[in-house]
């Protein structure tokens, strides 16, 4: 009974608030809303109406994903000065920290479930029920810690408030094991995450060991900026206090992180630019453009300088103390690393110059000559006239072909001619047959 008792009224205060408080509800089910029924044709037609072949769509998706497992993460600079160091002002408001977590997790959870395509098959994904394929699947292992670390952030200030309202001594003794393994998990969530990217080898920008430090250094900047100006709307719309101590002692942990993140970053400028190999390339085109390609380099130099100003403001005690540059400091860095982590970290590709025709002949010349070092045939020499409009792979395909024709059939003249295709993923009724029919014929 006095479990019910206890989530009754807490049901019964999330429906308590001013008129702003039922006005926010409502514009955020009417988000709710078209996103259930955007979803709703992504079941009925699939994937390919999400857009997800695209850069932008993709790397909107994803980098949205990878900013909100940070401010997830960042829960944990909460959690280590309440629980651990005993600080009275931030062990005050520790607990909307964490139900912040819990927010950015259920977000980052129906992220996974949106990707999958259909939700019927999530209950693959839940331990103990479905197959994980760990430790093989870096997909399996970002479920368990995600889940892992949901559970923790529901648990720990559910058994606090439950005692609170029982008006009963919290047992430290049994909640500290939990409190301790919130820690790591907290900074499992996001090295999982950068390790989902770090694992790709055909990329190199992403294939770094440095990469795992530096969201982990963003998460701690981003996630507890988002937490300084919510605790701030909180304090001015409710009868919620936090005091200021709290926010300045945040802010001083964002300071602490963003010099880790910088410094990071200039390690990564050191190791690409002074070894200067081809995996140069990626950093180029972000910041100096390439092949005169370059719509990102405005944004990630904006990003770079909102970072700069951003920690300058948190490392002066003067102007971190003052709520106006506070929170422009703010501001700067969730805009600052949403832009490097969505468009800096996620869209790599780069489009480059197409090949004329000296690159064309030449990649011809040294394809020719692995073409015979693997067959023991050589190619005749003849080139037939490159079309400058296709892409490189497309040359090298229809060389091997007729290569393979004529080695094959040596009085068979090829003609080639190149047609593109047509996709059409509707689906053809009359390639269905119906239960009564296919009973019929057996």
């Amino acid at each position: 009974m006095e479990r019910s008792g206890f989530i009754i009224e807490a049901g019964r205060r999330l429906i308590k608030g001013p008129p702003i408080y039922y006005f926010w509800v409502v514009l955020l089910a009417v988000l709710a809303f078209v996103g259930v029924y955007a979803y709703t044709k992504q079941i009925q037609a699939g994937l390919i109406v999400t857009g997800m072949t695209s850069y932008v769509s993709w790397g909107l998706y994803i980098g949205n994903f990878t900013f909100l497992v940070g401010v997830a993460a960042a829960a944990v600079l909460l959690i280590i000065p309440a629980y651990l160091y005993d600080f009275g002002p931030i062990k005050e408001i520790v607990i909307v920290g964490e139900a912040l977590a819990v927010s950015a997790l259920l977000m980052c959870l129906m992220f996974v479930t949106a990707d999958l395509g259909r939700p019927d098959r999530v209950w693959h994904l839940i331990p103990g029920l479905g197959i994980l394929n760990l430790p093989s699947s870096l997909l399996g292992w970002d479920i368990v810690v995600l889940n892992g670390y949901l559970f923790l952030n529901l648990f720990i200030p559910g058994y606090i408030l439950w005692n609170a309202y029982y008006d009963k001594p919290v047992n430290m003794r049994f909640i500290l094991p939990f409190i301790l393994l919130s820690i790591p998990w907290a900074v499992s969530i996001h090295t999982v995450t950068a390790f989902i990217y770090n694992g790709l080898a055909a990329r190199p920008f992403w294939n770094a060991s440095i990469l795992a430090p530096r969201f982990l250094a963003s998460a701690f900047c981003s996630g507890p900026s988002l937490i300084i100006l919510l605790f701030q709307l909180v304090r001015n719309y409710t009868k919620f206090h936090v005091k200021d101590e709290a926010l300045f002692k945040i802010a001083e942990m964002i300071a602490v992180a963003m010099a880790i993140n910088l410094f990071l970053l200039g390690a990564e400028f050191f190791k690409e630019l002074y070894s200067d190999t081809h995996h140069l390339a990626p950093l180029r085109y972000l910041y100096l453009g390439l092949h005169g390609k370059g719509v990102l380099v405005p944004w990630v130099w904006t990003a770079l300088i909102f970072n700069i100003v951003a920690f300058v403001i948190f490392l002066i005690p003067a102007t971190r103390k003052s709520f106006v540059t506070l929170n422009l400091g703010c501001v700067l860095i969730i805009v600052g690393i949403w832009i490097e982590k969505g468009m800096g970290l996620i869209r790599k590709k780069f489009v480059l110059q197409k090949p004329g025709p000296d690159v064309i002949n030449s990649t011809f010349i040294k394809l020719r000559t692995a073409y015979e070092k693997a067959y023991g045939w050589l190619p005749p020499a003849e080139i037939v006239e490159p079309d400058l409009k296709a892409p490189m792979r497309q040359h090298v395909k229809r060389g091997i072909t007729i290569w393979d024709l004529r080695r094959l059939y040596p009085d068979y003249v090829p003609y080639m001619v190149t047609v593109p295709i047509k996709i059409n993923y509707e689906e053809e009724s009359g390639l269905e047959k119906n239960n009564s029919d296919v009973a019929g014929n057996t």
